[in-house]
This record gives C-alpha cells, structure tokens and sequence, in this order.
C-alpha cells in the first residue's frame, strides 16, 4: 500500500480531457469574396481563461479568434474555444500562472490551430497556416502590465483584489 501513496508535496500535472467548447464559423461576403482577388490580411486574438471546478481541477479555455479580409470585407471569422481540463497539486502558488496561462495553452493551441484549418479549407479558402505563438512571451507582457497598473492604482489609492473564480489573461 505504502507504494501508491504520492509523498507530501510531490508535484502533479495531469491533463484529464482536452475538448472544443465552443466553435463559430462565418463568412460573410460569401459567395462574392470568392470573385476578388485574394490578398488576406489575417488577425489572430487569444484569450485564455481559467475556472476551478474543484480545490485541484481546473478548466482552462484558449480561444482563439481568426479574422481575414480581403480590402475592407471580411472573408471569414473563425472563433475556438479549445478547453482542457487539468488537475495539480503540490505546486507554489508563485507556479501556478505559468501553468496555468503558458504550459497549458501551449498545450491547447494545436487543437485549436488544427480546427481553424479544418474550417478554413471547409469553407472553400485556401489552406491558413497559424504560426507557433509563443505564450511565454504573452505571460511576460500581461505580468509587467499587471505590475504598471498595479503601481499606478496602488499610487492613486486604488488598488483592485482579483475576481474570484475566474481569472482572464
């Protein structure tokens, strides 16, 4: 029995389901985009959010949105939102977000890209590559500005506690 018992603070990642929770396809201008000349210009937005389902549960959901035009007409809109359901246990908290908004999208944003080309060549345009983001590099940015608004509201009197349940990168 003494073998299956994890010792006491023994770090543990387990990714438990990974799914699509949503998923939106537009293409507005169709059929007529399809006559112009392609000449995409393409957006992407990530966001990524997390809910505690249990003390060492959690759901993470990368979305991810695509937009591509042609001049000023939309070709097609594409939302993602790619989940995945995690359990830790035994990590610091000062661990957490790194986890939480680098690993796990990291983890996540394949699916999504993959499902974003499968409904991009459905919807009759031509093959979209979306290149490696780099979530490190996001974290990074969103920390310092977290920490200059933080200075800044901490300055002015104003310094706001996180929203429980629900925290948005």
């Amino acid at each position: 029995m003494a073998e299956n018992q994890q010792p006491q603070g023994e770090r543990q990642f387990a990714l438990r389901s990974i799914y699509i929770k949503d998923l939106s396809y537009e293409a507005p201008n169709a059929p007529e985009i399809f006559r112009q000349e392609w000449k995409p210009e393409t957006s992407l937005h990530l966001d990524i959010k997390l809910s505690a389902l249990a003390e060492d549960t959690h759901e993470i959901v990368l979305t991810v949105t695509v937009t591509t035009k042609v001049g000023e007409q939309t070709a097609y809109l594409i939302e993602v939102q790619q989940a995945g359901i995690i359990s830790v246990a035994g990590f610091a908290q000062e661990e957490l977000g790194p986890l939480f908004y680098v690993y796990c999208p990291s983890l996540l944003f394949p699916y999504a890209r993959q499902a974003v080309s499968d409904l991009v060549v459905k919807g009759g345009f031509p093959h979209l590559v979306l290149q490696h983001v780099s979530f490190d590099a996001i974290y990074a940015q969103k920390q310092a500005e977290q920490a200059a608004s933080g200075e800044a509201a901490a300055a002015a009197g104003q310094a706001e506690a996180p929203a429980a349940g629900e925290k948005t990168h």
